[in-house]
């Protein structure tokens, strides 16, 4: 029984902690972790969504785009009173969409 004890003991002692380095110290890997989480996920997806915001303020009639839903078509109107486009999708089909639906605006080949 006593052999048992003597290594828990000594576990039990080392769990504890000393008096000096406490505070701070025992803070500092999670404060690591958040800066490591910041740099590589939170920053580049506000970035992204910065962009993304950009963009649709900026959408003008003409600009082809491609809406979320994966429906390409050009910007025949802009409605500013209730925030939507009217998109052209073939030669007598317009759709009328919300211009947080479009996905992203396509690039004139020049």
């Amino acid at each position: 029984m006593m052999i048992l004890s003597m290594p828990m003991m000594a576990l039990i002692q080392a769990a504890q902690p000393s008096g000096s380095g406490g505070g701070l110290l025992g803070f500092l890997p999670f404060i690591l972790i958040f800066v490591v989480l910041y740099f590589l996920m939170i920053r580049p997806q506000a970035k992204r969504q910065k962009e993304q915001q950009k963009m649709i303020t900026e959408l003008k009639q003409g600009d082809e785009i491609v809406t979320i839903g994966g429906i390409h078509g050009t910007i025949a109107g802009v409605r500013e009173k209730d925030n939507s486009l009217i998109v052209k999708i073939a030669d007598n089909s317009k759709i009328v969409i919300d211009r947080s639906a479009v996905g992203r605006r396509i690039a004139a080949e020049s």
